[in-house]
């Protein structure tokens, strides 16, 4: 059995429930896994909305559960897609009790702050559809709200496109049900930036996700170079051919990563 937990944080519009799969196949190997609902999603999903949800938000809620896992035995970190963000500032805040952190075809901002990549990076599949699928207007709500549980053809095509082009219809529709139509706007740039003095200390992996179109691989294989060269040790880097969501259907490609750290 083993003395490691995994501490599993979300991206943009998902929740604990996406991470599933991963969770139970970790348990049926003998392993803890803890998946995390960040401030305002899944189970804590609160009438008001994501509006005042901020990052220092996400970093508490995660940094309370790393310090009870902690109790335990080592902790491993994942993030998957913006829960990238938010596994750097945990770092940046409390290396001293994590083990190793990976990421999973998730943002891991070195040199600047996630508007600087895209506006350099260029469009993903998915940045390009987000617009039509925006309900309100962000400024004056507060957050982002999207029509994730559309039964627009174009729509569908598009999102199957950009999350998951290697599953079918049925698969897709499967994983928007679960995803929730809300998150949050504000994002603190400095806090999830890679703090070399602290992050740069701890073993870190990254899953790249080959067929991704939703986290462009160029963007991905960016966020790598850059951390190289600005700390003395390098990722780690597991290429897995699959799409940005095509970890919930085929965990065991993740888990086979995390049980070899």
């Amino acid at each position: 059995m083993s003395s490691i937990t995994y501490v599993l944080v979300h991206g943009a519009f998902a929740n604990a429930s996406h991470w599933g799969p991963v969770a139970r196949a970790l348990a049926l190997e003998g392993h803890r896994a803890v998946a995390v609902d960040l401030p305002g999603h899944g189970l804590d999903a609160r009438p008001t909305g994501m509006a005042g949800i901020s990052t220092a938000d996400d970093v508490a809620a995660v940094v309370a559960v790393v310090h009870a896992a902690r109790e335990h035995g080592p902790v491993v970190l994942v993030g998957h897609s913006r829960g990238g963000m938010t596994v750097t500032a945990v770092a940046n805040a409390v290396p001293e009790l994590l083990d190793h952190v990976v990421y999973v075809s998730a943002w891991c901002c070195v040199g600047a702050g996630p508007s600087t990549y895209l506006a350099e990076t260029g469009p993903s599949a998915l940045d390009v559809l987000a617009p039509s699928l925006i309900t309100a207007d962000p400024a004056e709500v507060g957050e982002l709200r999207v029509d994730l549980h559309t039964t627009d053809p174009q729509a569908l095509d598009a999102l199957q496109d950009a999350l998951l082009a290697d599953g079918s219809r049925p698969e897709l529709l499967a994983v928007l049900a679960a995803m929730d139509t809300r998150e949050a706007l504000a994002i603190d740039e400095d806090a999830v930036r890679v703090d070399p003095a602290a992050w740069g200390l701890l073993p870190h992996t990254y899953v790249r996700l080959s067929r991704d179109r939703a986290m462009l691989p160029a963007l991905q294989d960016r966020f790598v170079a850059e951390a190289d060269a600005a700390l003395a040790q390098p990722f780690t880097v597991v290429d897995v051919p699959t799409s940005h969501v095509g970890i919930q259907l085929w965990p065991e490609r993740l888990v086979d990563v995390l049980t070899d750290l």
